[in-house]
């Protein structure tokens, strides 16, 4: 029989935490959309958990972060400078999320 492997869930404190840090850091308006996911890492070489930001600053306007830690170790140090948001611009599939 096959089965899904265990893995382990982000604690949502940890979650939270990470929204609340990339609000702080990009200005973001608390309607804006945040949404934070924590993943096995996929690639050859990389570590085992990683993390992907995605925010909106309007309807169409979407941003993309990959960070190669789990939610949990993510500082405001792991995040880029305010001003590199327009670097962070996604401008793939549109219907991924």
């Amino acid at each position: 029989m096959f089965a899904f492997a265990q893995t382990a869930r982000p604690d949502l404190a940890d979650l939270d935490r990470a929204e609340a840090l990339v609000r702080a850091r990009f200005g973001l308006a608390p309607e804006d959309i945040v949404l934070v996911t924590e993943e096995p890492a996929r690639l050859p070489g990389a570590p085992a958990r990683m993390t992907t930001i995605l925010f909106w600053t309007d309807a169409e306007t979407r941003h993309r972060l990959r960070l190669f830690k789990p939610v949990a170790q993510i500082g405001e140090t792991d995040l880029p400078q305010p001003w590199l948001r327009r670097a962070l611009r996604d401008e793939g599939e549109a219907d991924c999320c």
